[in-house]
């Protein structure tokens, strides 16, 4: 299963026109968070990327999660050098970005193949166009997230359900919402995931859950 989810993201990137891609500096990727989240050491920094425009399935949405995560770590393995195009960063300081390896663009590899869906919500300064031909692409293609019919739960609706969820139990149970300070460790942020909380829902309250793979 790992050997044909690689060779079906590495098709996916070989299909791509190569980018045209701005000046960047290298960067080194170090560990791989989920499939739209990776660590890397840019200019002496260790800094989180958010992939730009895109939106892969969480975790806990097996084995979809899983699967995206793979994918990203073929086209951008450990220990390889990429070019960030970046966006912007997010309120929680991670760096929202295309990422470049090869003169291919990650982000676009990762939606052809059905790995991920288009962040429509957060398009803005990517090639709309390209990532829309892509999706539909891969959807008529029936791969990745659209091998059943209608896709899998977006994952922005998945983490929605999942607060609301989550906001409902603790509210009948009389428990607090976390935040931040709150959590303070990744031991702590590793206990929630245990308990039920998304990777994204950790991240959102200042956890860096991939500190420990570094």
């Amino acid at each position: 299963m790992t050997r044909r989810i690689t060779l079906i993201a590495l098709a996916a990137a070989a299909m791509l026109p190569a980018a045209k891609i701005a000046p960047a500096q290298a960067a080194t990727v170090l560990s791989i968070g989920d499939g739209d989240t990776l660590r890397v050491q840019d200019r002496g920094r260790t800094i989180t990327v958010r992939l730009a425009c895109i939106d892969a399935p969480e975790m806990g949405q097996s084995p979809w999660g899983q699967q995206a995560r793979q994918q990203l770590q073929a086209l951008a393995p450990i220990g390889s050098t990429i070019a960030l195009r970046s966006k912007a960063t997010d309120r929680y300081g991670r760096q929202v970005a295309e990422v470049i390896r090869s003169g291919r663009t990650i982000n676009q590899a990762l939606v052809a193949s059905g790995a991920a869906f288009v962040y429509w919500q957060y398009i803005s300064g990517c090639d709309r166009q390209t990532y829309s031909r892509l999706e539909s692409e891969a959807r008529l293609r029936g791969v990745g997230v659209w091998s059943t019919p209608g896709a899998i739960t977006r994952p922005w609706e998945f983490r929605r359900s999942r607060r609301s969820g989550a906001a409902s139990v603790g509210a009948a149970a009389g428990e607090r919402r976390y935040r931040c300070r709150d959590i303070g460790s990744y031991a702590r942020a590793q206990e929630l995931l245990r308990q039920g909380l998304g990777s994204h829902e950790i991240r959102d309250r200042g956890i860096d859950i991939d500190a420990a793979t570094k």
